[in-house]
């Protein structure tokens, strides 16, 4: 999962001093898209924004983030909407975005929310609370699809052995059910090794929420609002997102792959400009201090004057179709 278990240190900003330091100085307006526990926005305002847009489509986090609004004087704005959304929210050009991608560590916490097998709780994994469930996927999807959204979301091996598996107990309402049947098909773990249902919970909730569907039109939503100038950073937490991440500001650099025999040419003007080519990394001291972080990826890219536009889904590393099993 993106995300490590409610036992771990909750609510610490992942990456957050590499971060501010990338993006310094700050100033202006700045869109948190992922607001969660509001650790990103009030770093930021402590760094000198002038005013943070929070957005989150998580009801919850909304409800508290109610005294953290009070503690910065109409210097925070909190909006219920998905960050894939943010163009349509009328704030003006922005100087900067700040997305933390992947589940966050309240709902982890939350054992009614359903995102965690640490402890039992409702399959749901729904951020918004709205629209169809966890159970609902394992209950009602194929057994093709259930194995297709576990291999291409989850990167599981054993997807079809744990799709048939999964089929056959069903139906499930609860997620230690569902860990169980899935750990039921796999070896037992090594010491310091992951849970065995990890990747396939994370598969599941990335389908649950159309995760990459969202990160797509949320990428091309920040390029429309940052004015030239402005900072983009997202932090990733699993190899999926961080391709996708990094193939969409190549795209937006004007860059395209090539090889020793055919060098990268600029196919359009670049609308961003990334800070560096590789990623920043946790470092051991933070990783220690928060285990959420030991998978996390940091980019940041600059917005350039350039005209924003939109990229060709096939190029973006997408693992698979968007709400593939809903149709």
């Amino acid at each position: 999962m993106s995300a490590a278990s409610a036992t771990d240190a909750p609510h610490l900003p992942v990456l957050i001093d590499p971060l501010i330091a990338g993006v310094s100085p700050v100033a202006g307006i700045w869109v948190d898209g992922t607001f969660g526990a509001g650790g990103y926005a009030r770093r930021l305002l402590l760094a000198g924004a002038d005013q943070v847009l929070g957005i989150d489509q998580d009801p919850s986090a909304i409800s508290a983030a109610a005294p953290m609004v009070s503690d910065f004087d109409g210097r925070l704005q909190i909006v219920q909407s998905r960050f894939s959304d943010m163009a349509d929210i009328p704030q003006g050009p922005v100087d900067g975005v700040v997305l933390d991608l992947g589940v966050s560590s309240m709902q982890l916490d939350e054992a009614e929310r359903g995102f965690s097998f640490m402890r039992d709780g409702p399959l749901d994994m729904r951020m918004s609370q709205n629209g169809p469930s966890a159970a609902d996927l394992v209950n009602t999807a194929t057994e093709g699809q259930l194995a297709d959204i576990l291999y291409h979301f989850g990167e599981e091996r054993a997807s079809r052995r744990i799709a048939r598996a999964i089929v056959a107990g069903r139906p499930y309402h609860t997620t230690l059910a569902l860990a169980e049947t899935v750990a039921g098909c796999l070896p037992r773990p090594k010491p310091g090794q992951v849970h065995p249902a990890t990747r396939s919970f994370q598969a599941i909730r990335i389908a649950v929420n159309d995760e990459f569907g969202e990160l797509i039109k949320g990428l091309e939503a920040a390029e429309q609002v940052l004015k030239p100038g402005g900072k983009l950073a997202i932090v990733t937490f699993h190899s999926l997102e961080d391709r996708v991440v990094k193939r969409f500001i190549a795209a937006r650099a004007g860059r395209k792959g090539g090889s020793r025999h055919a060098p990268e040419v600029a196919e359009t003007p670049a609308t961003l400009t990334p800070l560096s080519r590789k990623a920043i990394a946790p470092t051991d001291e933070e990783v220690a201090a928060n285990p959420r972080a030991r998978s996390a990826k940091l980019r940041i890219a600059v917005r350039t004057a350039a005209a924003a536009g939109s990229v060709d889904r096939t190029e973006m590393g997408l693992p698979g179709p968007e709400d593939w099993w809903r149709t």
